[in-house]
């Protein structure tokens, strides 16, 4: 591995390893969070501009660093900016935090990965430079895959930046609002369970199902037989 590559690895590796050694997750608890909740606000009355953006940065932090904590950054952006705005915030961060992600991940594995298995992965390849953006969209919607494995596995693909961009960004859009408008009403919520019931879950699972419509459309078409006019 070249030198910047192996010194932005470190990086990274002593970025995450801070955020566990100090133990930080703490605070990224509903508990924690529904106990702050009128400080945060009050200081959001105060430094609006300030609390936005510091939102923002600490939330693609965390997206780009693969921690956790995401939902209760969601809640976090609908208890101070409304469920409106605070997703317009949340999934904006997000969005940028995997797009860093993807990047980095590429940018360190991916040439190793090709050269590797790049024979094995030719027609994963294929699928994904013309229809990546359904496959993503299906990943993103379907809430049984995780946010940081997605965005690292994606990079190691030849799945193309503007697609995972569209895809990550469109697609995180329904579960964001969900997240960010039950911050809104942070009082009424006992458990992250109560967010996310199998009513809300199954929904996304018939989105992702839609979002990959076309690819069997494409599929079924090219099975049937070509006739003779």
């Amino acid at each position: 591995m070249k030198r910047k590559k192996l010194v932005l690895l470190l990086f990274l590796i002593v970025a995450v390893s801070f955020f566990f050694i100090l133990d930080l997750g703490r605070f990224l608890t509903l508990d924690v969070l529904k106990t702050n909740r009128e400080v945060l606000t009050s200081f959001y009355i105060e430094h609006r501009l300030v609390t936005v953006l510091g939102f923002m940065l600490l939330y693609i932090i965390q997206t780009a660093l693969s921690l956790p904590g995401a939902t209760i950054f969601s809640l976090s952006a609908g208890l101070l900016f409304g469920a409106i705005m605070g997703t317009v915030y949340a999934v904006t961060a997000a969005t940028i935090g995997a797009v860093l992600a993807f990047l980095v991940a590429r940018y360190l594995f991916h040439d190793t990965v090709q050269r590797k298995f790049g024979s094995q992965m030719v027609k994963l390849n294929l699928a994904l430079e013309r229809e990546g953006l359904h496959y993503l969209l299906f990943l993103r919607l379907v809430p049984l895959f995780p946010f940081f494995l997605i965005n690292l596995s994606a990079a190691l693909t030849r799945l193309p930046l503007r697609t995972f961009f569209l895809g990550t960004m469109i697609g995180i859009i329904p579960g964001g609002f969900v997240y960010v408008n039950a911050g809104a009403s942070l009082a009424t919520i006992n458990s992250l369970s109560d967010i996310a019931s199998p009513r809300v879950l199954g929904s996304f699972a018939l989105l992702g199902l839609f979002a990959l419509v076309p690819v069997f459309y494409q599929r079924f078409k090219k099975k049937q037989p070509v006739r003779d006019s």
